[in-house]
């Protein structure tokens, strides 16, 4: 059996490396020296960085091993602009768009970054061959838009519908039964009901109104249009590139070797398009992946062996950023090879903390938040950690930093937030399927035996009865009032005031601002420059930003056999569904993991899906 495992593992590496053999290898032989003439020919061209803009960007510290440059993370993206604005050999930047999937949070941050860039005097030109709402408010961003005439603008507004499957569970003889402390608390009422009761619809409508809002004035402060005009193209919904120009939504018609021939005369290129060079995927570091020959072995030990190349002598002080990223459950995250969390394990995050608080060298902390929340007993256990760190604790929020994600920031001695985060959610909720109508449907019984007055607290086959339903609303009533309490702490308000902010309402990162949920509207960087100032630190002092948890090792993580059950993990392909189809699977294995063995959980709506 060990020999057919580690065979087993062998296959498993060659399977990995495969796809990785297929890209494009360096040539091994070195370039000859260019003549003196050619050299100084070249000097004379005019540099643009080219990014292409493709994927969801999630928040992440970095992944580890030699694959871990070939993912898209917000963190790579943002730095690959921050070069580009210092690099002295670059005299601007021409951003294309593919399939881009971003929050409101993190628009907000790639637009700061584009407005930094711009503030060197580099331009920024957004070429498109159609965009939708997200690609469209990052171009917005930019000095130019440009588009062919056949592209397509598509400006529908702001819509939130989630699918409630009250009716469809009651066909196969699945009854969901759940529990909201918060009247707001809409998690679960997708199970329970065909439709959102009012509380929860009125206050989903107020974060969607706000959301519209921000679009509103964010494209008429950057284009040339009033909010009026703005609200008539979004009626419009479907805008041709001519009527898009017309409207003042894009600054020029033309087609990609039309763009490049204009731009080549805007800096003066001679007018000659060779003059004019795009460094295509600017930044990105590339992985020579090549590991054919008998050299090859050698070259992938040397990529696995990485490690730390920073300097432990030096003296710089540190701003360590701990990324809280996904659903909240407890013990240790999980992460993909490339880095990708996709839960936010307590056990995790406590270390990260716990190292970055007993480094002397790091001098305060930032949590970066994206998580919708999950388990009570990870949040608090969260909470306490950072409630334990004398050093400043900033919290910077993401796309979503609601329920227990809102829990974890409340214990922060600052809290910041996007415009378009969606947070609060402040409220406790607990559930299970009951699945006995569904077994005797498809004929499978049980015979039971038990001990206990609340045996069946958890049982998978019944709602439950009164004495155990009495049982879990207690306990959620005392989390509540926890929660609430913790956040009065924090937030220095009264009790009473929190729980009329409460009771499971969602808010935008701006009514937050307004309502004292959240001390300032700011990115990641404003968090890092506010760490500064609670630290002590001059505003323009050089500090170095750790990014944490550390990554596992690369073959820790693919070949642990610590823990068994994650030697092999299957990533099943949901993109041939529907989106909303889609969404409501993932919803229920989200539901699984942060419900598996808890009777209660702060987790906001999940039908809060916001295009």
């Amino acid at each position: 059996m060990p020999r057919l495992f580690a065979g087993t593992r062998l296959i498993l590496l060659a399977l990995l490396l495969a796809p990785c053999a297929a890209l494009t290898a360096k040539e091994a032989a070195k370039p000859e020296a260019k003549p003196a003439a050619e050299k100084a020919k070249e000097s004379k061209k005019v540099r643009l960085a080219k990014i292409t803009l493709s994927g969801d960007y999630p928040e992440t510290p970095g992944g580890s091993g030699p694959f871990a440059e070939l993912g898209n993370d917000l963190k790579k993206l943002l730095g690959r602009i921050e070069k580009a604005k210092g690099d002295d050999t670059i005299a601007g930047m021409v951003l294309s768009f593919e399939d881009v999937s971003m929050g409101r949070g993190k628009l907000n941050e790639l637009r700061g970054a584009l407005a930094d860039f711009r503030k060197a005097g580099k331009r920024v030109v957004a070429e498109m061959e159609s965009a939708d709402t997200q690609s469209y408010l990052i171009a917005c961003a930019c000095d130019e838009i440009v588009m062919p005439e056949s592209g397509v603008l598509m400006l529908p507004g702001l819509r939130a519908e989630p699918l409630f499957y009250k009716g469809m569970l009651s066909k196969i003889g699945v009854r969901a039964d759940f529990i909201h402390i918060g009247e707001a608390k809409g998690f679960g009422e997708e199970y329970t009901r065909k439709q959102w009761s009012e509380p929860v619809k009125q206050n989903i409508t107020a974060l969607l109104d706000d959301l519209y809002q921000q679009m509103i004035e964010t494209i008429a402060l950057d284009r040339p249009m009033t909010e009026a005009q703005v609200g008539e193209a979004i009626d419009a919904a479907l805008i041709t590139a001519g009527d898009a120009k017309e409207r003042g939504l894009i600054d020029r018609i033309a087609y990609p070797h039309e763009l490049r021939e204009a731009l080549a005369q805007r800096y003066d290129a001679d007018g000659a398009g060779d003059r004019l060079v795009y460094v295509e995927n600017y930044g990105q570091k590339e992985v020579d992946t090549d590991f054919s020959g008998p050299t090859g072995i050698f070259k992938l030990m040397k990529l696995l062996a990485g490690g730390d190349t920073s300097d432990p002598k030096s003296k710089v002080k540190k701003i360590a950023v701990v990324y809280a990223v996904g659903p909240i459950v407890s013990g240790e995250s999980e992460e993909d090879i490339f880095g990708g969390s996709t839960t936010l394990g307590s056990t995790t995050i406590v270390e990260a903390l716990d190292k970055a608080d007993k480094d002397d060298a790091v001098a305060a902390i930032v949590l970066r938040v994206d998580s919708p929340g999950g388990s009570a007993l990870a949040s608090d256990l969260m909470w306490s950690k950072i409630q334990s760190i004398d050093k400043p604790v900033v919290a910077s929020m993401g796309d979503v930093a609601a329920s227990g994600g809102y829990y974890i920031s409340m214990g922060c001695d600052a809290v910041l937030a996007e415009p378009g985060t969606v947070t609060g959610s402040i409220g406790v909720v607990g559930g299970k399927l009951a699945l006995g109508g569904l077994f005797k449907k498809v004929g499978i019984t049980t015979d039971l035996i038990s001990r206990g007055a609340n045996s069946g607290l958890l049982a998978a086959t019944r709602p439950w009865n009164e004495s155990e339903r009495a049982a879990i609303t207690g306990m959620m009533e005392e989390c509540y009032d926890q929660f609430t309490a913790k956040a009065a702490a924090g937030r220095k308000m009264k009790q009473a005031r929190v729980k009329e902010l409460g009771g499971g309402k969602v808010y935008t990162g701006r009514q937050a601002k307004k309502l004292g949920l959240v001390d300032k509207l700011g990115t990641l960087e404003d968090a890092v420059a506010e760490a500064k100032k609670r630290a002590g630190l001059a505003a323009d002092a050089e500090v170095k930003i750790e990014s944490l948890p550390e990554a596992p090792d690369f073959f820790e993580q693919l070949f642990s056999s610590a823990k068994p059950e994650k030697e092999v993990r299957l990533s099943i392909d949901l993109s041939f569904l529907p989106a909303e189809l889609e969404r409501a699977v993932r919803s229920v294995g989200s539901m699984r993991r942060v419900f598996e063995g808890k009777p209660a959980a702060f987790v906001m709506p999940v039908g809060v899906i916001v295009d």
